[in-house]
């Protein structure tokens, strides 16, 4: 059989995450091939992998973000829009209260891969995408200059409409790896071939596109609540879309069911890793340093500034501890030249930035582990921190408070749970096990025995081998049973 991952700003660019979930998911089902529709946010970033391929891994089609900035239009034009084409732009682009009946997919992807008009430029600068722009500045926007809709409207929108107008690799299953750009490729394919659409969701991507855009100085105030809904929308075509979703814990079920996921779609699949591959790691020397470990990328969405002042009272608690962070800092330059700013600033000592790394070689050398997230999924970094029977302190994102205290199954704690961004939450917490070394291990034995009971890899392979023949015989995941 033959799949088309469609992965959106991951796999094969960066590591951990959801890039390790595809690379495991391609690497441990040779019987398959694999095509990667890999949707990059910059040019810059084509053919830089950062992964050894797997061999049934056959093609990696590539496309970018940032390509529109070559689209040149011819103006003035008009192509007589439908009313319903009209109605879904609207609604795409200013809400469902202008649009009753909301966007209209199948009318979007037919327009936009017509032969009316060379390049999706030509579209925008249309004299019928005017009209729609007046409506909208006239409708929801009377004070916003028409030239400042214009250019946001237009950022906006082309990355999508390229996207769309995209060539698509044939496969037997479309197999969207969030919602977003992505999202919206698979229901592109499950339109265009009518083979099924997977998705899976690890993060709930339009939630966290929200957290972005709120917290961005890149969008003015009165354009955010736009924003929002414009990836709200994109979501919500891929919900509708696709056959079956997947999910990694009940949280997010519930809440893609609230953002209009039909339930009976939605079955449950967990992350899962292979303990036995965490068994007899490398260990400290008996030299009373504390080593505290994060197995994280250097990027905003970790907040790795707040794991660095909670360091900064830890240290003065603990001052035999010792932080490492383990993974690469490439992807964001500044962020990270500022956190090596705030360690300067603290004064602080014992910080070691490790890049990218085999995480094997570190693990069984930490006491403990932190994730100080803003947003997650179900972080693989803390299973594979379990697996290795280590304790976290983690934020209470995603499904961490769940990964750590279990629901109801008799095993107890494997890790604290503080609020997103308390520095001094997250201290107080790692102190207390740093000062506690029967509590260490009694949490890590815990950890060890949850994931060897709910997050095998092979339980989770196994699944999603039988999703995937369900899917290309034309059956329903319904068949196999779901949790």
């Amino acid at each position: 059989m033959r799949i088309c991952m469609i992965a959106e700003g991951s796999y094969p660019y960066i590591t951990g995450g959801v890039s390790s979930w595809i690379h495991n998911m391609a690497r441990q089902m040779p019987e398959h091939e694999f095509i990667i529709f890999a949707i990059g946010a910059h040019t810059k970033q084509k053919g830089k992998f950062k992964y050894e391929l797997p061999p049934n891994i056959i093609e990696v089609r590539e496309t970018f973000l940032d390509a529109y900035l070559d689209e040149e239009g011819k103006w003035g034009k008009r192509f007589k829009l439908t009313q319903e084409q009209k109605m879904s732009i609207l609604s795409l682009l200013g809400g469902d209260d202008v649009g009753s009946n909301g966007v209209n997919w199948t009318d979007l992807f037919n327009l936009l891969r017509s032969n009316k008009f060379r390049n999706v430029a030509d579209f925008l600068t249309s004299k019928d995408f005017f009209d729609l722009l007046e409506e909208l500045c006239h409708t929801r926007y009377p004070l916003v200059p028409f030239t400042e809709m214009f250019w946001t409207v237009r950022s906006m929108i082309l990355p999508l409409f390229l996207v769309i107008r995209h060539d698509l690799p044939q496969a037997d299953i479309y197999h969207s790896v969030s919602t977003g750009y992505a999202g919206i490729v698979g229901a592109l394919a499950r339109h265009v071939t009518g083979k099924p659409m997977l998705l899976t969701e690890h993060g709930i991507y339009s939630r966290e596109r929200e957290e972005e855009i709120i917290k961005a100085d890149w969008v003015k105030g009165y354009f955010k609540d736009m924003w929002i809904q414009y990836f709200y929308h994109l979501s919500t075509g891929a919900y509708t879309t696709a056959d079956t979703v997947t999910t990694l814990f009940h949280r997010n079920k519930e809440i893609q069911i609230e953002l209009g996921c039909e339930a009976g779609k939605i079955a449950i699949i967990p992350n899962g890793v292979y303990t036995e591959d965490y068994l007899d790691l490398p260990e400290a020397p008996n030299d009373g340093v504390i080593r505290i470990g994060a197995i994280v990328r250097v990027v905003p969405i970790k907040d790795i500034k707040t794991m660095l002042q909670s360091f900064a009272l830890i240290k003065a608690e603990v001052p035999e501890a010792v932080f490492y962070v383990m993974g690469p800092y490439e992807e964001d330059e500044e962020y990270y030249a500022e956190c090596l700013q705030l360690v300067s600033a603290l004064e602080l000592t014992d910080v070691v930035f490790t890049g990218s790394v085999n995480i094997k070689d570190y693990l069984g050398k930490m006491d403990l582990l932190l994730l100080t997230s803003i947003s997650e999924g179900q972080p693989l970094a803390i299973l594979e921190g379990m697996a290795a029977s280590k304790p976290f302190v983690a934020t209470n994102v995603g499904s961490c408070k769940e990964l750590l205290e279990g629901l109801d199954d008799g095993i107890g704690q494997a890790g604290r749970i503080a609020p997103v961004m308390h520095y001094e939450g997250i201290a107080r917490e790692t102190i207390e096990l740093c000062k506690n070394e029967k509590l260490r291990r009694e949490m890590g034995c815990n950890a060890f025995r949850r994931v060897e009971r709910h997050y095998r890899q092979a339980d989770v392979i196994a699944r999603y081998r039988k999703l995937y023949a369900a899917l290309g015989g034309g059956e329903s995941w319904r068949a196999l049973g779901s949790s």
